[in-house]
């Protein structure tokens, strides 16, 4: 086992120094499936500017992706199909003028799609993408007036309630639907035959009517009538303010906070506002957006943004965890990369986090103004040898350091974007998802993975204040099975991995009841091969969910909390390990399942990097501990 152990650190270190960039970094595609695929498409023929070299391209990609049955996935074991990605698919397909409504498989996804309920039953953001290329009539009830922008961060609700990524994806929406506004397609691609509900209207375009969904929208609309001024005048402020906070929080490439889907949304809400199709805001814009594509496996895909920062850092410490010095070029090269792309702007996080100095991390290679605690601390992780023993990287580390201390919620744990946005009244909005992405609260993976930087790399223990108040959050976050749920990963394994392992770090002992029924859950749902693999659909049963085969990505987050748990090596570690060597030789398809999540039954994504980080870091840790 151990030749066959080094043998594979071997082989994973020289992989990842052999894919570095030039610049230092890595640039491993962030893979989603073919929705933000098919946006593009949207885009590009609504506003008239045919890339048809582009066009084809995504259109090879939409095609493989098809299933057999004539629907399209978020993810490979999805029951059935999902409806609103299969009609994207499907309208993409159509708008690009490459396939007809005639054509085999476009005839198997019409089918789908009528048998599904048609266009109505999609979720709101396809809606929004209908309407504003005139698909679907927009509703009469908007839930959110646009006026709701003036409210200041001060007022029992406002705007800035919401997290960072829902505000950035809201206001270009609330423009759109408060103009009416409609870009039309080229009448090849029509979809009224899949509209089978002709009259619009509240009641089907927001699914969510349910008595708190009312209650929110109505707590939001009292708020409102107490602006004072006239009410055309406010409108138009409304307006006005949506318009300056996009432009705001452009980054240098064009994108808007450099999200696709955000920049996608913006460019209507621009033209909504009175933009030229040529201007440059706009152009900026989609050139952005082209600049998103990755190329993998003679395939091209648009990402919802670059993960350049986020692998990069998670590369290098990989690297180092696996014994590659800090001086060695492939290392040193990665921490130039990483310190240059340390913030000095002030972002919105600001708001509710005022007396602190920027220094965060960006997930993109192109973010400056958005930082997160999760990149954050994997970027210090990987300079912190180096801003041990070189002057030139302690301003960063310091810097780095007392933001990640400073963003910790009231309740002890920690969010992902901005402190304390955990209002959960806006969970309640009449829209899918509100639940997930209306708050940033604090979260089991994001307060364990800190957990273990503060403890690792910092050496403080469960005495410091602020580590006891993230070790009570997470204890009383644990799930009745002894799991924790992972927001940003897949899904209960991720965050009872980072769970284990961040309480692990800072000195919780093994015997501690939360670290024994974490490690119990993890030894039960072990399969028979000896791996681990969790289905994408868990985030939406809030349950663990069997995928029935093991991933080489959570195998190695299962292992990695079962090492930082037992002083020896157990049969079922032993096992894993095996396990964990035979699925990166083999790289059958749950190789490419995905590994991160986004919105649940929506949007879910394959790291490329994650089959070479976490294998390599969690190897490494068992040669070290036990060997």
């Amino acid at each position: 086992m151990k030749e066959a152990v080094e043998a594979e650190i071997s082989r994973l270190v020289s992989q990842i120094k052999e894919d570095q960039n030039p610049d230092g970094s890595w640039s491993h595609c962030f893979e989603t499936s073919v929705a933000i695929d098919a946006y593009m498409i949207i885009l590009l023929k609504s506003l008239r500017w045919d890339d048809n070299d582009l066009i084809r391209k995504l259109v090879r990609r939409i095609e493989d992706k098809q299933s057999n049955h004539g629907s399209w996935k978020a993810y490979p074991d999805e029951q059935g199909g999902n409806l609103s990605l299969t009609i994207e698919a499907y309208y993409a397909l159509l708008a690009s003028g490459v396939r007809k409504k005639t054509d085999e498989n476009m005839k198997k996804a019409e089918v789908f799609i009528t048998g599904k309920g048609g266009l109505k039953e999609a979720t709101t953001l396809t809606k929004v993408i209908l309407a504003v290329t005139g698909q679907l009539p927009w509703p009469k009830f908007i839930p959110i007036p646009i006026e709701f922008l003036l409210l200041p961060p001060t007022a029992p609700i406002s705007f800035y309630d919401f997290s960072g990524y829902a505000r950035v994806h809201i206001t270009p929406m609330l423009v759109v639907a408060d103009r009416k506004f409609v870009l039309k397609m080229p009448e090849s691609a029509d979809l009224s035959h899949l509209n089978l509900q002709r009259d619009g209207g509240e009641d089907w375009f927001f699914q969510k009517r349910s008595h708190e969904s009312r209650s929110c929208v109505e707590y939001i609309e009292h708020t409102v009538k107490k602006l004072i001024g006239l009410p055309k005048e406010l409108h138009e402020k409304g307006l006005k303010r949506a318009e300056k906070f996009m432009l705001k929080r452009i980054e240098k490439d064009g994108t808007l906070y450099s999200y696709f889907i955000p920049t996608f949304l913006m460019i209507y809400a621009l033209i909504a506002l009175g933009y030229s199709k040529e201007d440059r805001v706009v152009k900026n814009g989609i050139k952005g957006l082209k600049s998103l594509a990755c190329e993998s496996h003679d395939q091209t895909m648009l990402q919802l943004t670059t993960a350049g920062v986020w692998n990069t850092a998670l590369l290098s410490h990989a690297l180092q965890s696996a014994g590659v010095s800090y001086n060695d070029p492939t290392v040193s090269k990665s921490l130039e990369y990483l310190v240059e792309r340390q913030h000095e702007k002030y972002g919105d996080w600001k708001i509710r986090n005022p007396n602190v100095l920027p220094g965060g991390w960006g997930f993109s290679n192109i973010n400056t103004i958005n930082p997160d605690v999760d990149d954050t601390t994997a970027a210090l992780r990987a300079i912190r040898r180096s801003a041990a023993k070189q002057a030139d990287y302690k301003g960063s580390w310091y810097k780095g350091v007392n933001w990640v201390l400073s963003m910790q919620n009231d309740d002890g744990g920690w969010p992902a974007f901005e402190k304390n946005t955990d209002n959960e009244i806006l969970t309640w909005l009449p829209i899918e998802g509100s639940e997930h992405v209306s708050i940033d609260p604090s979260s089991a993976d994001l307060t364990g993975r800190t957990l273990e930087f503060l403890g690792r790399d910092i050496g403080l223990t469960v005495e410091h204040h602020q580590v006891k108040d993230a070790v009570a959050w997470l204890k009383e976050n644990q799930e009745k099975d002894g799991s924790w749920y992972g927001r940003w990963g897949i899904t209960y394994i991720y965050g009872t991995w980072a769970a284990v392992t961040g309480m692990k770090a800072v000195g919780v002992r093994s015997d501690d009841p939360s670290i024994g029924k974490g490690a119990n859950w993890l030894l039960k749902i072990q399969n028979k091969d000896g791996g681990w693999g969790e289905s994408c659909g868990s985030d939406v049963e809030k349950r663990y969910v069997s995928l029935r085969e093991s991933t080489p990505v959570q195998t190695a987050w299962a292992l990695d909390a079962l090492i930082a748990v037992f002083d020896q090596p157990t049969d079922a570690i032993n096992r894993g390990v095996a396990c964990l060597l035979d699925l990166l030789q083999k790289r059958n398809w749950t190789y490419s399942y995905p590994n991160g999540g986004g919105l649940p039954g929506s949007f879910y994504f394959y790291y490329h990097s994650y089959n070479f980080i976490w294998p390599l870091v969690t190897l490494s840790h068992y040669m070290k501990k036990y060997q």
